[in-house]
């Protein structure tokens, strides 16, 4: 049984410098508590500056993902300041994971609602277990799900994230596949493989041109068309000569594999 004195976070990389953050609050179904958000702010902070880490993985203990904000600690501490302090330290947590320069990748094996499905929604990818769940369930409390509505409208169909919104109605994993909240569903047995799979593909292409990419990938999504195309093309021409796609393009040339 869990202590106080447990970590709220565990942290674990291995040698290819795939880290693997696990919310460790099992027994409140992994609550974002603000120990827990100020936990996840302080590791996001040191992998941004880690040049080892190559991808992150967000998993979680026991028997769900995550419930959302922690709902008895909201309710012991009224007002207004308080709120729009906590929700802003959420935003703050799940912008700091689209600003890391490596992908982040939710590992979902149970059940994610309300701020637990916008965490899987600021997630840049995402596996489910078969037997996952996800829902924006505040409405029914009288609480529209607004800061996970930012996330979750930018990663499914507008009238599908509205609906979700007002209804609070859960979908399966194999729904969201289909909406897009998640990029693949596994059985629950073939939920570590099918991450490792995903895993094994991103950290074998250059670092240098995923922290270029997930940075325009995100700033270009909130620009006109033009712009875009603009920001795209300095993007690309930057990259393009970088030593590792200078290497690549040559080692294509050569019927070879390149050699980073």
């Amino acid at each position: 049984m869990l202590t106080l004195d447990d970590p709220l976070l565990l942290r674990s990389q291995d040698a290819r410098g795939v880290l693997t953050l696990t919310l460790n609050r099992p027994q409140a179904f992994n609550a974002l508590s603000e120990a827990m958000l100020a936990a996840l702010q302080k590791e996001l902070t040191a992998i941004a500056a880690d040049d080892s880490v190559r991808v992150v993985v967000l998993a979680a203990a026991g028997r769900a993902f995550c419930a959302g904000h922690d709902l008895k600690e909201m309710r012991a501490q009224p007002g207004l300041d308080h709120y729009r302090q906590l929700f802003d330290q959420c935003g703050r947590v799940m912008l700091a994971i689209q600003r890391l320069p490596v992908p982040v990748v939710a590992r979902v094996h149970a059940t994610a609602t309300a701020a637990g499905c916008q965490l899987v929604a600021a997630c840049d990818l995402a596996v489910a277990s078969s037997s996952a769940r996800f829902a924006v369930s505040g409405v029914n409390l009288g609480l529209f799900c607004a800061t996970p509505s930012v996330a979750l409208a930018r990663n499914v169909g507008r009238k599908q994230a509205f609906e979700m919104l007002v209804t609070g109605e859960f979908i399966s994993a194999d729904e969201a596949h289909v909406r897009g909240l998640v990029n693949r569903v596994a059985a629950p047995e073939a939920l570590d493989d099918e991450v490792e799979r995903l895993v094994a593909s991103i950290v074998a292409k250059p670092r240098v041109a995923l922290a270029m990419g997930k940075q325009l990938f995100y700033r270009q999504l909130e620009m006109g068309v033009e712009a875009a195309y603009q920001a795209a093309t300095q993007t690309m021409a930057c990259n393009m000569m970088d030593e590792s796609a200078l290497e690549g393009v040559q080692a294509f040339i050569d019927k070879r594999a390149p050699k980073w």
